[in-house]
């Protein structure tokens, strides 16, 4: 039997599952695990089941064609093939951006497509042009850098990918005009006078859209894009948080992840009589201190979860705060021992000393970001993580 030693603290393990492909029954899938994992003794009441939204969406099926976008931003926007439509912050990403611009330019595929893409980094990090030409550039034209004005081609540096010729070629491929300019300013892009704007940006959406409709009453976010109606494809969060599936397919988002993890939640319960808390996760949310870039690419880090990890916040004292204040007064190893077992059992206000330099994390953040780091994207084959020792509570 599976058990662990008394002096393992939180940890995570992915669990290798076979292929997911459209129309699994993904829960029956995770039942036949979840009843293997608890025969060798790994489940226990407040563990968390970490599974990537991924797996969800593909089960549901929740995919979606190019065409099918394109004809949905047209009717949305209200724009015909010879239509103007504007493209605000999109991020530079051949497998999340790339294939919506692929939808977008095909929505008007005689008329133009204008991008504006911030500089010198995209909102997620990712180096547009360098920041030393950045300052140059912006302050020689006013802020406002056209693709013509920059001296060469500028490349991501882990990539290798030039991002401004890349949506330019996207944008002719599908017969329509590209423009493509740099500007941190959402609202010059009404000095190209679209018909229609799409907010592209993910965090800042709605800020973003804010600015544009005092100019553009006719703007969207990518969230007001597939994300009408109740039956799949689709998916609440629209266009966010989808990835590339082949040469004409979006993945959507999972429709209703909430919904899979609460009753998969009841079905485990029913099953093995452990009461495991679930969460539908995506990205974690961390910047990688190499490179800059905010991994958080996804509109959040949590598409779905069941009630008992709500909107908690991971929280403490500060241990080697109390340790050292414990040592100074004179304690021995074995009194500061039973004054911080003390601790654990109290309750305190979070902007105490005893919790200084312990920066509350949202709980949905934590485990999802745990969780990403272990499963990552490449091949581990672990597309579902269990958590334990760090939600302790239902």
């Amino acid at each position: 039997m599976f058990q662990l030693p008394d002096y393992i603290g939180p940890c995570a393990f992915g669990i290798k599952m076979g292929v997911i492909v459209p129309g699994t029954d993904l829960q029956e899938m995770i039942l036949a695990d979840i009843t293997r994992m608890d025969a060798d003794g790994m489940l226990e009441d407040c563990d968390v089941l970490a599974i990537t939204e991924s797996i969800v969406a593909r089960a549901q099926n929740n995919f979606v064609n190019i065409d099918d976008v394109a004809a949905e931003i047209r009717s949305l926007l209200s724009l015909t093939p010879e239509s103007r439509i504007g493209v605000v912050f999109p991020i530079a990403s051949r497998n999340r951006f790339s294939p919506i611009l692929k939808s977008i330019a095909r929505a008007v595929p005689h008329g133009e497509v204008i991008v504006q893409l911030s500089f010198p980094d995209d909102e997620v990090g990712n180096q547009i042009i360098p920041a030393d030409v950045a300052i140059e550039l912006g302050e020689k034209h006013g802020g406002l850098i056209r693709s013509g004005d920059l001296p060469r081609e500028f490349t991501h540096p882990l990539t290798g990918v030039n991002y401004i010729g890349l949506y330019e070629s996207i944008i002719r491929e599908a017969g329509a005009t590209p423009t493509v300019f740099l500007c941190n300013d959402p609202t010059r892009i009404a000095d190209f006078t679209p018909d229609g704007v799409i907010a592209a940006d993910i965090h800042t959406r709605e800020k973003t859209r804010a600015a544009l409709s005092a100019l553009i009453p006719n703007c969207c976010t990518l969230q007001d894009i597939c994300s009408k109606g109740t039956s799949l494809p689709g998916s609440e969060w629209g266009l966010l948080g989808s990835n590339m599936s082949s040469e004409e397919r979006l993945k959507l988002a999972p429709h209703l992840a909430d919904l899979f993890a609460c009753t998969l939640q009841d079905a485990i319960l029913k099953k093995t009589g452990k009461h495991l808390e679930i969460i539908v996760y995506g990205d974690g949310a961390y910047k990688d201190p190499s490179s800059g870039i905010y991994e958080l690419a996804d509109p959040i880090t949590t598409f779905g979860a069941t009630p008992g990890i709500g909107d908690s916040l991971r929280e403490g004292f500060k241990m080697k705060y109390l340790v050292d204040m414990f040592h100074a007064e004179g304690r021995s190893e074995e009194e500061i021992t039973k004054l911080l077992e003390e601790e654990y059992k109290r309750a305190r206000e979070i902007h105490c000393i005893e919790c200084e330099g312990t920066t509350p994390r949202n709980m949905k953040d934590v485990l999802a970001s745990l969780a990403d780091l272990v499963s990552g994207s490449a091949d581990a084959g672990t597309p579902m993580i269990l958590i334990k020792g760090i939600h302790n509570k239902h």
